[in-house]
């Protein structure tokens, strides 16, 4: 595929959609940046099985097993059990396992267990992932009832209020048999005896496991648990060290290399502060164990790598916000006791994506914020991105597809959207990006984790309600970011009508709402709801049948988001459990089955994917016969699943 046949749409399956992504500012590199690039980009994939193998401890044999079946098998690739095998396979990648990369509910096998047995027992033993004195039959034993038995691992993340969220879950960051409550007192332990006003993200980089009786970690890191996949990693770090652009880029990558070498987090943070520091270079990344929604604790963090490239002409857009942080800071409506009085460090950037790599693909955000350290943040900043040709992507496949038109309740409000909506879309995760997460402070004493598994969506909802308050201030016109004093209705209209009715779309029946930032919607949208009953600021319309959201009155929806963000923020700043789950429990999980019914046969007669991600580029090294790179091409023809085969041969490391 060269640039003139480009198609930002790809294949589509059961509930999702492929895209590709343009990394326009590639092919303008010197030699040694595109080297940085490509060198960085392999230390991105080679973490793959990490997250594989995080996400449940079934994953990676199940993977192998269904990539043997897919490529050997020799009977009619057109049959019926073949085809939903196809489909599931191609699930599973797409989610890094077996459960629904959103909604973390085990995917159905629609295909028979005969097919599957009969099909796995025909292949040439080699080519299956057999441990010693294994044979197929004992696989089969193995893997069927976790794929075939819905009782068996039937979620990844459990957040169901009341239960044990670590006996419930799938994911694999706690040993089997470990229960909530051992692993909490086990850090709360850990934290009462240090003391440290600098505190580590405790349990961050490992497993909690159990040996001879007594609760113990297992650290993710070089001569320790995933070692071999790290081993790979710090391989092509240190080649890319050879040619940072600069010096700071240079430590910035020697101590994440140090980091992966030892497990320690106190090394994990001099890193980080490092990382924000760099501001010179035109590429950047990340690489390690940043995000912690896999867990159902909120510590431990799921392995994720990117790479990306500075889009200078967008980036002036972010570079307002941030040399303005404090101003926003100081005009919050928050109480004072919870706001920042120094906003240093503060930086923000709009990124091309050069590649994604663990738990950032094949879905991945589209504006991260980092780092996550409370204290960090506190006293030296973090750095903010929005990724714009991903963004970019996402609006391209979105063009003319019916959407809008279906769920929007007028034609002066559709008009308002086309109009607004792209431009407050970026200015919305740039709100939430660069000063969301970076605003207020937890009081003194505040354990960080104290929210527990509300932790992420108060969290969510706090950097959220931060954009949609300011999205609607008379400072983004004076700084030229929006065009007129009505550009914030088009965000507000389609976020409510996104966190009210939409997003069901992403939910089967009978389910509630899990993920995180889908709570986190849903809990500001209802919420609002109910605050501006009485002067009917919000309402839920029928007209022909149809559900519609309808705002009459968009400056005390303002206010309305200006009173949340105060309450969410001191919930955040006091560590109050108990308030974090009466509005997530209140607001933010339960779904109206009439409601949900009549929003997902709306949708199913659009034909569209509710959740899309991405196939990436494929980068080449040019070599002269002395075997050394002269060149690196880029080319994005290759097809989804050569591109999963082939980094399931290429980057196989456990």
């Amino acid at each position: 595929m060269n640039t003139t046949d480009f198609s930002y749409c790809d294949e589509r399956f059961a509930d999702l959609q492929l895209l590709r992504y343009r990394v326009d500012g590639f092919e303008k590199l010197t030699l040694k940046q595109k080297k940085l690039v490509y060198f960085l980009s392999q230390a991105a994939l080679y973490g793959r099985d990490i997250l594989w193998d995080q996400n449940g401890k079934f994953n990676l044999k199940i993977r192998k097993t269904l990539e043997a079946v897919y490529t050997e098998y020799t009977g009619n690739r057109n049959d019926h059990d073949f085809q939903e095998l196809t489909v599931y396979l191609k699930r599973i990648w797409f989610s890094n396992g077996i459960h629904h990369h959103y909604g973390c509910d085990k995917f159905p096998a629609n295909f028979s267990e005969t097919f599957l047995k009969e099909a796995l027992l025909k292949i040439n033993p080699e080519k299956l992932p057999l441990q010693a004195g294994q044979n197929a039959e004992d696989l089969w034993e193995e893997i069927a009832p976790v794929i075939f038995n819905p009782a068996i691992m039937p979620k990844r993340v459990n957040q169901a209020d009341g239960e044990d969220l670590l006996l419930t879950s799938a994911c694999n960051y706690y040993a089997e048999g470990i229960t909530q409550k051992e692993a909490e007192e086990f850090y709360q332990k850990m934290k009462n005896r240090q003391q440290d006003p600098h505190p580590v993200m405790y349990g961050l980089n490992s497993q909690l496991v159990r040996k001879n009786g007594t609760i113990c970690e297992e650290v993710w890191k070089i001569n320790g648990m995933y070692g071999k996949a790290i081993e790979k990693i710090v391989f092509w770090l240190e080649k890319a060290v050879e040619v940072a652009e600069n010096p700071k880029q240079q430590e910035v990558i020697q101590k994440l290399i140090e980091f992966y070498k030892t497990g320690d987090l106190r090394t994990f943070d001099e890193y980080s502060i490092l990382w924000i520091q760099e501001q010179e270079g035109f590429i950047d990344f990340t690489n390690g164990f940043i995000e912690t929604y896999g867990d159902p604790l909120g510590m431990k963090a799921s392995w994720e790598g990117y790479v990306n490239l500075k889009d200078q002409a967008a980036t002036e857009r972010t570079q307002k916000l941030s040399e303005n942080a404090q101003w926003f800071e100081d005009h919050s409506p928050v109480a004072s006791q919870f706001k920042k009085e120094n906003c240093q460090g503060v930086s923000a950037k709009v990124i091309e994506a050069a590649i994604l790599g663990g738990d950032l693909y094949p879905a991945s955000a589209i504006g991260i914020n980092l780092p996550n350290s409370n204290w960090i943040r506190a006293e030296h900043g973090s750095k903010s991105v929005t990724i714009g040709n991903l963004t970019h992507a996402y609006n391209q496949a979105a063009r003319g597809n019916g959407f809008k038109e279906e769920f929007v309740i007028s034609h002066e409000v559709l008009e308002l959207m086309e109009k607004y909506e792209d431009i407050c879309d970026d200015l919305h995760t740039d709100l939430h990006e660069c000063l969301g997460h970076g605003s207020g402070k937890l009081l003194p004493g505040v354990d960080p984790d104290s929210l527990k598994a509300y932790g992420a969506t108060i969290e969510e909802a706090r950097a959220d309600l931060f954009g949609l308050y300011y999205l609607a201030d008379d400072k983004l016109t004076e700084l030229g970011l929006t065009p007129d004093e009505n550009a914030y209705k088009a965000q507000y209209y389609g976020y409510l009508m996104n966190g009210l009715l939409t997003q069901l779309v992403r939910i089967n029946p009978g389910k509630e709402i899990e993920e995180a930032h889908m709570r986190n919607r849903a809990l500001i949208s209802r919420w609002a709801l109910e605050m501006g009953k009485e002067e009917q600021v919000i309402e839920i319309v029928c007209r022909n049948r149809k559900t519609y959201v309808q705002i009459n009155n968009y400056p005390k929806l303002k206010e309305i988001f200006g009173k949340q963000l105060a309450e969410i923020q001191r919930i955040k700043s006091e560590g109050d459990l108990e308030a974090a789950r009466i509005l997530v429990e209140r607001y933010g999980i339960k779904i109206d089955p009439s409601l949900h019914q009549e929003i997902l046969a709306r949708y199913k007669q659009l034909n569209l994917a509710p959740y899309k991600g991405f196939i990436n580029p494929v980068y080449t090294p040019v070599v002269d016969d002395c075997n050394q790179i002269t060149d690196i091409q880029i080319s994005y023809g290759e097809a989804y699943d050569a591109q999963m085969l082939r980094y399931s041969k290429d980057y196989a490391t456990l």
